[in-house]
């Protein structure tokens, strides 16, 4: 990994001015930390959201020099602008608004993943897992969809907790939900299209005959979306060959890629092997399999809310 810039020069400004400069959106930074200060930026336009990063010294080139950083923002709310601003810019920088703005809820999504499979490997290998342990593993098990926690069932987890490359999850988060311009991204944060039964969510104009009731799922922000589709990877009986084929890299020791995780996905879309087709030709067009790599850093959170007009 390369070495962390100075303050001044930290890479991720101007991924963040594009993030935010063609949705006019109002800017909440928080500074973790029990000592850190804490600003909060109101920006009433693009422009002033562009100059206000313009001075921070942040450019594209970073990324590509190498630099796979990337600062803990969060984006809080998709909201109905994003797709009415979205039509008044280019093409490119559209999709450098997207990737960016979901790069780090992937991220920070899978960071908490790779925390809970510490916690669980460790567990595994004290064998006797007991008390305050015990009870976390259990409740692990459950949420996670495995019955018991004897030797079988602690196998299958550890085949489960594990993160997902962020290639494939920004692939499938643009092929979803438009870039992000979907109705259901506007009205609930739903950037890929899970389903769901029992009258909540959103509901389609046109639901499909002989599948019920279903709606599309709606979260309160982005990064519950993110979290319930990582989950619905980790989980899906129609998703155990892509978790297998992770832990059968894992135990080569080989990296993990969106790349080649990709083709276990025909029975996430009725287009089957099409739909795997569209996914590679998003990361190879956008160039997303870099973005393995990536890795937030520093204790700093900028949460992101659109403005209210």
């Amino acid at each position: 990994m390369p070495n962390h810039r100075p303050k001044e020069q930290l890479p991720w400004i101007d991924g963040m001015r594009r993030i935010l400069c063609g949705a006019g959106i109002l800017a909440t930074l928080w500074l973790a930390g029990p000592a850190a200060a804490q600003e909060r930026v109101e920006v009433a336009s693009p422009e002033e959201l562009l100059a206000l990063f313009e001075k921070l010294d942040y450019t594209p080139e970073s990324w590509q020099s190498g630099i796979r950083e990337i600062p803990r923002i969060y984006l809080m709310d998709v909201g109905p602008n994003w797709k009415l601003n979205s039509q008044n810019i280019e093409v490119v920088q559209k999709k450098r608004i997207f990737f960016r703005s979901l790069g780090p809820l992937v991220l920070r999504a899978n960071e908490k993943i790779l925390a809970d499979r510490q916690r669980l490997l460790a567990i595994v290998e004290a064998k006797e897992p007991g008390g305050e342990e015990g009870v976390w593993l259990t409740g692990l098990a459950e949420r996670y969809k495995v019955d018991g926690v004897d030797d079988e069932a602690l196998a299958e987890l550890v085949t489960r907790v594990d993160a997902v490359p962020p290639s494939l999850v920004l692939a499938q988060g643009a092929e979803e939900s438009g870039w992000g311009t979907s109705r259901f991204a506007a009205e609930g944060n739903a950037l890929f299209g899970q389903w769901t039964w029992g009258g909540k969510g959103i509901k389609p104009k046109e639901q499909r005959e002989g599948l019920g009731d279903y709606r599309i799922a709606a979260f309160d922000t982005p990064l519950q979306s993110v979290e319930a589709y990582l989950l619905n990877i980790n989980t899906n009986q129609a998703y155990a060959e892509l978790r297998a084929q992770r832990a059968r890299t894992r135990a080569r020791n080989a990296a993990v890629t969106g790349w080649d995780l990709a083709e276990t996905l025909t029975s996430y879309s009725e287009r089957g092997s099409e739909y795997v087709d569209s996914l590679r030709a998003i990361m190879r067009v956008n160039k997303l399999q870099p973005t393995d790599e990536a890795v937030l850093v520093g204790a700093e959170v900028w949460e992101v809310y659109p403005a209210e007009r």
